[in-house]
C-alpha cells in the first residue's frame, strides 16, 4: 500500500465555526516514504467515506504554524470507537469535511503552547474536549479551548479512553434515576466498552447490575471477567425471555434504570422488565434495528424512554468547566482507587492500523484497540 503525504491541510480547530460547516481544505497527494521532517504529523486520513479498511490511509500532515491561542499536542494513544467507525462509514450524526484525520478520543502530552495560552501547560496531559478534532495522528496543532487537562498519575490506557465510554457511563447512572445502594440496573452490551463502565461504576456506588451478552464460544471467560469488574449477574440475551428472570428478581428489586446500546428486540425485553416508572436509555444501536415498545408498558407501567449523547451534553455544558471537570474528577478518583479500570486493550502501533481496524470491527472481540504513536 503506498504511503500518502498530505499538504496545505488547516486544523480544523483554529478556526471559529463548528467541525462538519468548516468549508474543506485544498490538499494535494504525492507519494512519500522518507522520514517525517519537523512540522510534520503522521495521520489516518481519509478522503471519502466508506469501510474504514478501504478508506483509511497512512499519510503525512504539514501542521500549521502555532498561534497565540493553540497547542502543539504529541498524540500517545487513541482508541478505535464505534463512533468513529460510523463517522468514517458516513452514517454518524456529526461529520468533518474531507479530507479528514480519524479518531474522537485519545489522550495526548502538551510540547508546545501559544504566548497567550494560559488553560494548559507544557507537559500536560490532555484529551479533546468534543467529537471531529481527529485523534489518529502523532502530532496536532489544536485551540487550547478544545482541551481539558487531566492528571497524568492514572494509567496511559485509562487516560487515552477515559473521555467517552466512562463519561457516558457515569451521566446515564446519575442522570435519569436516582439510584441509591441496592437499586438494580439492567444493560444490554454489556460487554462493550460503555457496559464494562456501567459495572464498574454502579458497583462503587452499591447498585446491582443485571447485564445482557450476546452468546458465544468464550462466554464463560466472559463472565468471570465481567464479575471480576463487580456484576451481579451476567446472562445471555435469551434469558431475559425465560421463566428464571422472575426467580432473579425474587433477590434484587426490579431494575429502576435499563441501559440499551443494541435496539431491536434486545431494547424491548429490556423494557418489560422494567419496574413501574423506570427509565430505559438508549445510547447505542449495534443491531441497527428499531426499538419497539409495548403499549402496556406505558399505559400500565408508565416507563420512560430517553435517549443519550456524551457529545451533546458535553455540548450542552460547554460554558460550564466545573460540570465537565467534577466529572473527570469523579471518574480519576475511581481510577486511583482501583475501582474503574479500562475495557481490555490490545495495543496497536498507527503503521498497523489495518490490523486494529479489522479487529474492531470483528463480532465478539472483547478487546478495544487502541492505536498508540
Amino acid at each position: 500500500m503506498g504511503v500518502l503525504r498530505v499538504v496545505q491541510i488547516v486544523s480544523r480547530v483554529l478556526v471559529a465555526h463548528p467541525v462538519w460547516s468548516r468549508p474543506a481544505p485544498s490538499v494535494s497527494y504525492r507519494s512519500f516514504s522518507a522520514k517525517p521532517l519537523a512540522g510534520e504529523s503522521t495521520a489516518l486520513v481519509y478522503t471519502t467515506h466508506g469501510e474504514p479498511s478501504q478508506v483509511i490511509k497512512l499519510g503525512t500532515l504539514q501542521l500549521p504554524s502555532l498561534g497565540d491561542k493553540s497547542v502543539l499536542v504529541k498524540m500517545l494513544a487513541a482508541p478505535i470507537n464505534p463512533s468513529d467507525i460510523n463517522m468514517i462509514q458516513g452514517t454518524y450524526a456529526i461529520l468533518p469535511d474531507l479530507p479528514a484525520v480519524g479518531g474522537n478520543e485519545g489522550v495526548g502530552q502538551v510540547i508546545e503552547v501559544g504566548s497567550k495560552v494560559k488553560t494548559v501547560k507544557v507537559g500536560n496531559w490532555v484529551i479533546p474536549r468534543d467529537a471531529g478534532l481527529g485523534t489518529w495522528q502523532t502530532l496536532v496543532v489544536l485551540s487550547a479551548d478544545d482541551l481539558v487537562t487531566l492528571p497524568s498519575d492514572i494509567p496511559l490506557l485509562s487516560a487515552a479512553t477515559l473521555g467517552v465510554n466512562p463519561c457516558t457511563a457515569l451521566r446515564m447512572l446519575s442522570d435519569f434515576e436516582e439510584l441509591k445502594p441496592g437499586d438494580t440496573v439492567i444493560q444490554n452490551a454489556a460487554n462493550s466498552g460503555v457496559g464494562q463502565a456501567v459495572i464498574q461504576i454502579a458497583a462503587a456506588k452499591g447498585v446491582h447490575t443485571i447485564n445482557v451478552v450476546r452468546d458465544r464460544p468464550d462466554l464463560s471467560q466472559l463472565t468471570d471477567r465481567l464479575k471480576v469488574m463487580g456484576a451481579t449477574h451476567v446472562i445471555k440475551e435469551e434469558t431475559l425471555r425465560r421463566p428464571e428472570m422472575k426467580e432473579l428478581f425474587k433477590f434484587y428489586p426490579r431494575p429502576k434504570l435499563a441501559l440499551n446500546g443494541v435496539g431491536g428486540k434486545s431494547a424491548t425485553e429490556l423494557l418489560r422488565h422494567l419496574q413501574s416508572g423506570g427509565t430505559m436509555v438508549t445510547y447505542g444501536g449495534m443491531a441497527k434495528q428499531p426499538i419497539t415498545v409495548p403499549v402496556s408498558a406505558l399505559i400500565f407501567k408508565d416507563v420512560k424512554v430517553r435517549g443519550f449523547w456524551v457529545t451533546q451534553w458535553k455540548r450542552n455544558h460547554g460554558h460550564n468547566d466545573k460540570a465537565l471537570c467534577s466529572m473527570l474528577d469523579e471518574l480519576c478518583t475511581l481510577i486511583r482507587a482501583g475501582k474503574l479500570s479500562p475495557p481490555a486493550c490490545t495495543e496497536v502501533s498507527i503503521k498497523d492500523f489495518h490490523k486494529a481496524l479489522d479487529n474492531a470491527m470483528k463480532p465478539y472481540i472483547s478487546t478495544k484497540q487502541v492505536l498508540v504513536m
